[in-house]
């Protein structure tokens, strides 16, 4: 089982990973090539293109330039561990032990609009590239063009070395949009998760982001291998619903907090 979830805006680089294994990232000449891009772009480039402040826009400017892909824990980090936020709280990364965290790294890939596909343990430096970002650049006018098929490829090549053809996409949609889900040699499984507000079961962004991770924690915790082994995903008061589901679109309910 192969599990997909997207990156963080948050990144921790001050905090140290609990483990010193690391791995580098497969697609670095991509990235490389979206370096050059972005090393064009003033800081007001930025702050436009990226809808951000100005402050956040010098940062990621200075970013693009200082990075270098020679990649070490005294300049890098692990993916898995950088990244922070609400999938990243669920995942809780820093509390798995050394046995998950090989697990996590055979079963989890991490979309990146800068890095392509990320296993956990790949070291990055700091970036802020989200995948809508409509960066022209030699392939076209967006990073979805930039990627085209190499993303699908890398998750494919990731699903052959699985021991069955299944893929949880727990990512959000303007990440997914960067695979192309009719060449993918797999079974794609996509969650949804749904909380009670006043009567209703609807889906509550902070809350889905976070389940997200939780289930990503399950399936690694657990070593889920079936659709049948994931319907029994428990945590946090979540459970499944028959009714509202279908075996590509499972639905899981929690009931509103009082």
């Amino acid at each position: 089982m192969l599990v997909l979830v997207s990156p963080a805006k948050t990144l921790d680089f001050e905090t140290k990973a609990n483990t010193a294994s690391f791995t580098q990232p497969t697609l670095l000449d991509h990235s490389q090539q979206l370096i050059n891009v972005c090393r064009e772009l003033t800081p007001i480039d930025i702050a436009s293109l990226m809808k951000v402040s100005d402050k956040i826009a010098g940062l990621n400017a200075a970013r693009f330039i200082e990075w270098q892909p020679n990649f070490t824990l005294d300049n890098a980090k692990q993916a898995m561990f950088a990244f922070r936020g609400d999938v990243y709280t669920g995942l809780d990364a820093d509390s798995m032990s050394e046995k998950e965290v090989s697990k996590a790294q055979q079963h989890l890939r991490i979309l990146s609009g800068l890095y392509g596909l990320l296993k956990p343990l790949d070291l990055m430096q700091a970036y802020r590239l989200e995948m809508g970002t409509s960066l022209a650049n030699p392939k076209g006018k967006n990073l979805y063009a930039f990627w085209g098929d190499v993303i699908t490829d890398e998750i494919n090549q990731a699903v052959a070395e699985q021991e069955d053809d299944i893929i949880v996409n727990l990512a959000s949609n303007e990440y997914f949009r960067a695979v192309k889900p009719k060449k993918l040699n797999a079974t794609l499984i996509t969650p949804a998760f749904k909380d009670c507000k006043n009567g209703q079961y609807k889906v509550i962004s902070f809350y889905a982001k976070k389940a997200r991770g939780l289930m990503a924690r399950y399936i690694i915790e657990n070593d889920i291998k079936s659709l049948a082994e994931l319907q029994q995903f428990d945590v946090d008061g979540y459970y499944y619903s028959e009714e509202l589901s279908t075996p590509a679109a499972p639905v899981f309910l929690r009931e509103e907090r009082v």
